[in-house]
């Protein structure tokens, strides 16, 4: 009786046993792909979407979403923001200021008569509502002036305030002269550029 020819050494059996291709892919390789793979590159925004990829999936924004999105980012809003937070602040500002004025109510033509409560209030709300006027004015400027900036220059970086530091310091000083101007639109720079450091 023939015997049966042995199988090759360290062949495997047959039956089910892995894939040979290896495991399945990972979803977070397939986003390594797009960012340093050979598919590296802009891609549209569904073939990268985080319900995909594993993650917690967003809703899509409807219109008006958008639209609200679109008036925020504008620099209009910005600038009506900005010209509503000057007059605030400048106004406390002026009433604080007032506040601390020992002359505050004074009439210059008989300063040894003593000013009254309602005389001192009035001169307070004068002080304040001046105040408040020229804060919302120069916050309105630099505002506008900073988005458009921003949007000719298509970059956000502390540049944007400097510029625009410059042309409002400058417009506000032009009107007592050109000396005044450059030296507006010197200390506005310096000192925009200032604050965007400690705010950056």
């Amino acid at each position: 009786m023939a015997a049966a020819a042995p199988s090759p050494r360290g062949s495997a059996p047959a039956g089910p046993g892995p894939d040979p291709a290896g495991p399945a892919q990972l979803q977070y390789s397939l986003l390594l792909e797009h960012l340093v793979g050979e598919r590296r590159g802009p891609r549209p925004a569904r073939a990268l979407d985080p319900a995909a990829l594993g993650g917690i999936p967003a809703p899509p924004k409807s219109e008006e979403q958008k639209l609200i999105e679109r008036v925020m980012e504008s620099c209009g809003f910005k600038a009506a923001l900005a010209c509503v937070g000057g007059f605030v602040l400048g106004g406390a500002f002026g009433v604080f200021t007032a506040g601390i004025d020992t002359n505050v109510g004074f009439d210059p033509k008989d300063p040894y008569r003593t000013p009254t409560a309602k005389e001192v209030l009035k001169d307070m709300g004068q002080r304040g509502m001046s105040y408040a006027k020229n804060f919302a004015i120069v916050g309105a400027m630099f505002s506008c002036t900073e988005c458009l900036v921003e949007s000719y220059r298509g970059k956000s970086d502390w540049k944007n305030s400097v510029v625009s530091g410059c042309i409002t310091g400058g417009a506000i000083g032009f009107r007592a002269g050109l000396k005044a101007g450059a030296l507006g639109c010197g200390g506005f720079a310096a000192f925009s550029a200032v604050i965007d450091y400690y705010l950056r």
